[in-house]
């Protein structure tokens, strides 16, 4: 989405009800398990090239069956990209194995990013957790569960009418919402509570992907020729762990939120 800057040129700006449309919510994460668990069956009962096929196809399904639905395919394509370049790398080196090289580096790096952002004071989950859901406005302090996702209306797009439409139903749903979120009197990095939760939950999810590539390393090694454990031990610390990690994280913000809101008689700050 872009907004016009003071010259008139056009600077590109997020917006976070466009990305919490774009995440896919828990659809998205089984979407993405599902070529995985093509390629495991299919390596296992006819071989390697079955297997890749049976990756790309249900990879190239999810795809479709998203276009068909008129969904949006923003996941469904990077899985597609994801799955086509795991499936070359073990078709290159002739190893089933190597189908899960991209998704032990892959979390190797995401931990290592949440740490680091542990060490310069901005715990990635505070720096996303408030981008979807400034703390300051209260959104999900009577909400426990379920996700973020369901707690805003789907973006409008380019469509003015239907820009209009969001932001009433915005203010009907949570008055704290405003067009244009007024901004926090306080910075949620100064204030010490908010620092050390949003710490903790970026320590949580940096040792999930850390716990996660190691263990699939290990088993990686002794894979050389049969995959089936490594290919179970990956799913199960594939959607089940970050399902777990979702909602410890959705009820920690909660209580966040419940922790910053506007007291009540009081107007949100800048409103």
């Amino acid at each position: 989405m872009t907004d016009p800057e003071p010259d008139g040129q056009p600077v590109l700006a997020f917006d976070r009800h466009l990305v919490l449309e774009q995440l896919g919510g828990w659809r998205g994460m089984l979407d993405a398990t599902v070529p995985t668990v093509g390629f495991i069956l299919a390596n296992a009962f006819w071989g390697l090239r079955t297997g890749i096929w049976a990756a790309l196809a249900a990879a190239l399904v999810v795809f479709l069956f998203r276009m068909v639905r008129h969904e949006s395919v923003q996941q469904a394509v990077s899985g597609l990209l994801g799955v086509g370049i795991a499936v070359a790398i073990a078709a290159a080196s002739g190893q089933a194995r190597d189908y899960f090289v991209i998704g032990i580096l892959r979390s190797a790096a995401i931990a290592v990013v949440f740490f680091g952002s542990i060490a310069v004071r901005r715990p990635l989950v505070g720096v996303i957790a408030e981008f979807l859901a400034p703390s300051h406005l209260g959104a999900m302090a009577t909400h426990s569960l379920p996700g973020l996702r369901n707690r805003f209306p789907r973006s409008a797009g380019n469509d003015p009418v239907r820009e209009d439409l969001v932001r009433e139903d915005l203010k009907r749903e949570d008055p704290d919402v405003q067009e244009g979120d007024p901004e926090p009197e306080r910075h949620w990095r100064e204030d010490p509570r908010m620092l050390r939760a949003y710490t903790w939950l970026t320590v949580l999810w940096g040792a999930t992907f850390a716990v996660r590539s190691l263990v699939a390393w290990l088993l990686y090694r002794q894979s050389e020729h049969d995959v089936t454990a490594l290919g179970a031990v990956s799913l199960a610390l594939g959607l089940p762990v970050t399902a777990v990690g979702i909602l410890v994280t959705l009820w920690v913000v909660s209580r966040l939120h419940r922790h910053r809101r506007p007291r009540p008689g009081r107007a949100a700050p800048g409103a």
